[in-house]
């Protein structure tokens, strides 16, 4: 024990330095999102994340644009527990049989004018599991989707991008 905390007293922390805040994409997506947001949607975008049966590697790009790199909320979006409460569903993962109808049932508690977003390669296509006895394969295959994000997982920059495709072409 004593020669594990001799080597990390010599070594010291080595962390990479931190990246720079201002991604001018980032920027540019989150300027143009507020402003359809404060037009369309009195100033707030909630969005209900759905995890229909996914590996979690998107719903990890998802929190990461809540972190402070690129810290959504200053735009006007966040993320809602109740699909009651929500403009946009992010659905996750090929849709499982098992989360077939608890996905509609949230699609049917989520108020129109609703927006579907398929987020992820699994979502679009069904992935490397397609149809199967466990799965529906795409979230198209049991609601209608307004925009695909592909990527395994996608970067949290199209997911910004994603969102303004979809609010933005209503």
């Amino acid at each position: 024990m004593l020669r594990i905390l001799r080597q990390i007293w010599h070594t010291g922390t080595i962390t990479e330095p931190a990246p720079d805040c201002r991604d001018p994409e980032v920027e540019k997506a989150g300027i143009e999102l507020k402003r359809i947001i404060d037009r369309r949607f009195g100033g707030s975008l909630a969005i209900r994340e759905v995890d229909a049966g996914s590996c979690n590697a998107c719903e990890l790009e998802i929190h990461a644009i809540n972190n402070a790199f690129y810290d959504v909320a200053r735009f006007g979006i966040h993320f809602v527990a109740s699909p009651r409460h929500a403009d946009v569903l992010l659905v996750t993962g090929p849709v499982s049989r098992h989360m077939e109808a608890a996905l509609r049932r949230t699609w049917e508690a989520t108020p129109a004018p609703k927006y579907v977003i398929a987020c992820g390669q699994c979502a679009c296509d069904g992935g490397e599991f397609g149809i199967s006895y466990a799965s529906c394969g795409a979230v198209e295959n049991v609601l209608p989707v307004d925009v695909k994000i592909p990527g395994c997982p996608p970067p949290p920059l199209e997911l910004l991008r994603s969102l303004l495709a979809a609010i933005g072409g209503a």
